[in-house]
Parts: C-alpha cells; sequence; structure tokens
C-alpha cells in the first residue's frame, strides 16, 4: 500500500493509483449511507452464548448458594449469622440448622495444632450475640475481630503530622469530618477541573503548535542542561578522586551517567531535527481535531456514558462474584465441623466470572472507540461539516445495526490476553517460594511478553475499529489495513504517538496542578480541616478522571483523522477528485510535495 500524501517514501506519484475511483466511492456509500452488511456476526453470535452460559452457571451456583454466607459468615454448623437456618442434620456430625437471628455476629478463632509445622491450623467459628461481651475484639462487617491497639500519644511537635497517631478509628472519624466539612470546595475544585479540561482542549486547537514546540525545546534544554551539569560533576570528581573505592565508583557512576545523557540529548535533537517536517502534521491534526470536538461538542461527553456503564457493570460483576462465593454443599470437614464445598461447577463459574468481567469491560470501551470514530469519519468525509445530520446517533445507529460482533471480536482478544496474564500471575504467586530464580525469570518474561501484546493489540484494534468505521469491514480485514497503513506511515506514526501522547500527558498533568493549586488556596481558610491531603487527594483523583475522559476522546478522534487523512490521500489527487480534507491539512500536503519534489 501506498504512502499518505507528502509520503515517507520517495515516489514520485501524484495522480492516484488505479481502482481509487472505486475506492472514493466506497467511502463514500458507507460513509454517507446505510448501504452497509453486518461484520463478524459469529462472534456476536458467540458473545450471546457467552452470556447465556453465564446465566447458566449463576443460577446454578444461585441454587446452591446464599449472599448472607459472605456478608454475615456461618460458624462450625453452616449456620448463617443473624439468619433462621432450616436444613436437615448433616451426615457424618451433630450439625443441623439452628435460628441464629439474635446472634448476629461471627467469631473467629485459630490456633497451630503443631508448634513446627504452622500450617496445621485448626478453626473455631462460632455465632455470638455482641461482640463486646468478649474482651478486646471489636464489630466490623458482622464479624469480630481484635480491636487495633492505638500508639502512644505524640509528642506536641509531632501534632502535624499527616497521618493521625491518635489510632485507626480516630484517623477514619477525622476524614469523615474532613470530607463533610469539605464538600462545597471539592465540588468547586471538580468544577474547576472541568473548566480547565475544556480550557485544555481549546489551547491545543488554538495554540498547538506553540505548545508542541515548547515541549520539545524543552526537553532539549532540559537534557541539556543535565548533560553539561554530569559532565561538570564528572571533573569535579576526576580533579579530587581518591584512590579509595568509593571514589573510583563515583567517578564511574559520573561518567557513566555523563555518556548515557549526551547519548540521549544527541538522540533527541537529531530525532526532532529529522521530523522537524512531520511534526507539523502532528500540529495540524491537533487543530484539526479541535474543529471536529468544537462541531460535535457531545463527543466530549461520550466517556461519562462509558464510565456509567463500566462502573454498573463492575458493581453487577462484584455481586455475582459475592453469589458465587456463596455457593457450596454443605459437607463434613475434620471430622467435627461443617463447611459448604464448591464443586467442579462452581470452580468453574468462578473464572467463568472473571473471564466475563474483562471481555465486558473491553466490550464497552470498543463501543466508545467504534462510536467516535465513526462519528469522526463522517465529519471528516462531508463536503460541507456544518451540515451533517447528527453523526453521532447515526455512528451509534451503525454499531448497534453492524459492528457490534466486530467489538466482540476485538474486545475478546483483548480479554484472553488479560485472562492469560491474570494465570500466570497466580501462577507466579504460588511458585514463588520453591521456584528457582531461572523460573521466576521465565514468569517475569512471559509477564513482559504478554504485556506488550495486549499493548499491541489494544492499538492495532483501536485503528481497526476506525477503519471498519471508514469501509464497514471486519475485524480482521479492517485490522490488516490498519496495520499497512501504519507501517506505510511508521515515521509519521511515532511523531504522532511519541510527541502527540507526551503533549497529551501534559495536558492531563496540567489540569491536575490546577485544580490542587486551586484547592489549597480554598481550604487555606478553613481551619477545622485536620488533614488537608484528603480533600486535595481525591480531588486531584477527580481531576485525573475527568481530564483522562476528554483527553482520551481527543486522541480517538487525532487518531481517527490521521487514518481518514490517509484514506484521502489515496484516493483523491486534489485536481479531478478534490480532497475532503481541510485547508490546513491541504497546505500541509501542498508543503510535502514541495519538499518532496513533486511536480503538479
Amino acid at each position: 500500500m501506498s504512502a499518505c500524501c507528502g509520503a515517507d517514501s520517495n515516489e514520485t506519484r501524484v495522480a492516484p493509483e488505479l481502482g481509487e475511483d472505486e475506492k472514493a466511492q466506497s467511502i463514500r456509500s458507507n460513509i454517507l449511507s446505510r448501504n452497509r452488511q453486518q461484520t463478524d456476526v459469529l462472534f456476536l453470535a458467540l458473545f450471546g452464548l457467552f452470556l447465556i452460559g453465564l446465566i447458566g452457571l449463576l443460577g446454578y451456583c444461585m441454587c446452591y448458594g446464599n449472599i448472607y454466607r459472605i456478608l454475615n459468615g456461618y460458624d462450625n454448623c453452616g449456620n448463617i449469622c443473624g439468619r433462621n437456618n432450616v436444613f436437615s442434620e448433616v451426615n457424618g456430625s451433630n450439625c443441623r440448622g439452628m435460628d441464629m437471628s439474635k446472634h448476629k455476629y461471627l467469631r473467629v478463632q485459630s490456633w497451630s495444632l503443631d508448634e513446627v509445622d504452622s500450617d496445621n491450623m485448626q478453626v473455631n467459628r462460632i455465632c455470638v450475640e455482641n461482640c463486646s461481651n468478649y474482651s478486646g475484639y471489636q464489630t466490623v462487617l458482622h464479624r469480630c475481630v481484635p480491636e487495633w491497639r492505638p500508639r502512644p500519644q505524640p509528642l506536641p511537635d509531632q501534632q502535624e503530622s499527616h497521618i493521625s497517631k491518635t489510632g485507626l478509628r480516630d484517623f477514619f472519624q477525622e476524614v469523615a469530618e474532613d470530607l463533610y466539612t469539605s464538600w462545597k470546595e471539592i465540588l468547586y475544585m471538580c468544577a474547576i477541573a472541568f473548566v480547565f479540561a475544556v480550557i485544555t482542549l481549546v489551547m491545543f486547537k488554538l495554540l498547538a503548535g506553540v505548545i508542541i514546540w515548547i515541549v520539545l525545546v524543552g526537553a532539549i534544554l532540559a537534557f541539556a542542561a543535565a548533560t553539561v551539569l554530569l559532565w561538570i560533576h564528572y571533573t569535579v570528581e576526576v580533579r579530587e578522586a581518591t584512590n579509595d573505592t568509593i571514589g573510583k565508583r563515583r567517578i564511574k557512576t559520573f561518567l557513566i551517567l555523563a555518556i548515557v545523557s549526551t547519548v540521549i540529548t544527541v538522540i533527541l535533537i537529531i530525532t526532532i531535527v529529522l521530523l522537524r517536517k512531520r511534526i507539523k502534521l502532528v500540529i495540524v491534526l491537533f487543530e484539526e481535531a479541535g474543529k471536529a470536538a468544537a462541531n460535535m461538542p457531545l463527543l466530549l461527553f461520550e466517556p461519562i456514558l462509558t464510565f456509567g456503564a463500566i462502573s454498573l457493570m463492575i458493581a453487577l460483576w462484584l455481586y455475582l462474584a459475592i453469589w458465587i462465593e456463596s455457593s457450596g454443599r454443605l459437607a463434613v470437614q475434620n471430622n467435627t465441623n461443617a463447611a459448604f464445598v464448591k464443586d467442579d461447577t462452581m470452580k468453574v463459574a468462578r473464572w467463568y466470572n472473571v473471564m466475563a468481567m474483562f471481555w465486558m469491560i473491553q466490550f464497552i470501551i470498543g463501543c466508545q472507540h467504534m462510536v467516535i470514530a465513526g462519528a469522526v469519519a463522517m465529519w471528516y468525509f462531508a463536503r460541507n461539516k456544518h451540515d451533517l445530520d447528527s453523526p453521532i446517533l447515526t455512528s451509534f445507529g451503525y454499531l448497534i445495526t453492524f459492528h457490534l460482533g466486530t467489538v466482540a471480536l476485538g474486545s475478546l482478544l483483548i480479554a484472553i490476553l488479560q485472562m492469560f496474564r491474570l494465570l500466570l500471575k497466580i501462577a507466579d504467586n504460588y511458585t514463588r517460594g520453591s521456584a528457582d530464580r531461572s523460573a521466576q525469570c521465565c514468569h517475569a518474561a512471559c509477564q513482559c511478553c504478554l504485556g506488550g501484546c495486549q499493548r499491541c493489540l489494544q492499538y492495532i484494534s483501536r485503528n481497526a475499529y476506525i477503519e471498519t468505521a471508514i469501509y464497514g469491514d471486519p475485524f480482521f480485514k479492517a485490522g490488516s489495513k490498519a496495520y499497512h497503513k501504519l507501517m506505510s506511515n511508521s515515521l509519521r506514526v511515532f511523531t504522532i504517538n511519541s510527541i502527540g501522547d507526551f503533549v497529551l500527558f501534559l495536558g492531563k498533568v496540567f489540569v491536575i496542578a490546577i485544580t490542587v493549586l486551586s484547592g489549597m488556596e480554598l481550604l487555606r481558610s478553613k481551619t477545622d480541616i485536620h488533614h488537608m491531603w484528603v480533600p486535595l487527594t481525591l480531588a486531584g483523583i477527580f481531576a485525573y478522571l475527568i481530564s483522562h475522559c476528554f483527553i482520551t476522546v481527543y486522541e480517538m478522534i487525532i487518531d481517527t483523522i490521521f487514518l481518514c487523512f490517509c484514506e484521502d490521500c489515496e484516493m483523491n489527487d486534489g485536481l479531478s477528485r478534490p480532497y475532503y480534507m481541510n485547508n490546513s491539512l491541504m497546505d500541509f500536503v501542498q508543503n510535502s510535495k514541495k519538499v518532496m519534489g513533486y511536480n503538479d
């Protein structure tokens, strides 16, 4: 596949290749009409069967489960504390159902039967009326747990500590009081974060060039200053060197650091000089993304729906996970006590539910990517970008009608990798004590490889969703197109991902810093706050979530515009077939052609 306008290759072709008229017609028929087909229907059916299987397993666990076994706990005979238990005598023991309505709290005692073998533990579980009847116990979530012993009172000069020294109970009480006292200020800080997140996006649109070059020049100056400082320290160490081992190590350390810093500085300068033309494309893409966000402002609120859907899904998953963990058949253990033991189906349901969580989260995120990509692609390939008829709703309709199977497939691949990483982590935890160093290194290498594969797959999936939004192709075909297009524009992709992502990261840091600094000024006048860092930390977390939601959408818009730009360059020549791109991108194309020696 040929590269985009002003290509990275040395080709001198200006006229479009054979078949690009059909390609242009294909894009127009797919983007601007509903002439599409359903994609990856098989995987949508697989997703549905997976959910049906989950419902069946959950139904089985609920038949043999009771959520109060987890919430309230149960005694040695399987009687749930605080409940009226009705079941017949368990074979092999004297256990039977009893009314524990007045015995609401579980008290657990454990001791070792063998002083040498600490793993041979005996556990006694009884339901009691009140934890205060037992010395040294307090009530926590229907359990009697040993009281936390407070530390001695601090000295007067230690009163202004970030963590309360008066005990855990007092600390949480003080935190609750701080949150109640400063809830208005926290809301103000959240509003400030929202406002400055929007301001940041406006700055990206209006001052993209200034911001990006400030970041790049600042990075060069920082590394150059570090290099000079390290060489000065190295020279001083050589001049004042002693013949002892410590002095030689210090000289060697400063020499290595100075060389590394010098190499990084030189590479950074050379990279920026070589990519200076492509940096202009990053600036233009930032500006175009700002225009798209301005024409479709509701796109910026898409993550709110995604966040709500993921939060609801996680809450439902936790509720179902409690049901699964509560399931079991009452059986005798240790010849005396009875407990609820899981069969193989219940154990499978536990892992099945974890896989469902991974798949559902990635499915929801993939739906967000598909909606944003479709709306931005419609905006890009519209001649009159101000007369679009509900591009977000149209893109959402395309997703529901045609492309849920594609999102199901992409999210399944990522979820499988996440499941493998989880299983490998669990295996590593089980064998860490007995495994040798080579096995631990093998585990770490596998985790690193799987993590890298997951990040690559997530990146390819995002771009595959963009190609699906443009052409209506199934996942693998769209992923292949995206891969070849990214590889044929590897230098541009590297520039966008490195410089663009770094600038977007600084945008998040800017929003968080402004929010925290504003919060410090708002809270300075409140003298009844015990721990100022508590509301500031909470506001900082909210500021990160708000800025991340906005900037993630902005990043997806940039990626979509870049691939649409490449498609536009391949199917049009700017003469007989006009470009869809705006004037700023068109100016970049013309300048790139002049630089590459193209003759119009």
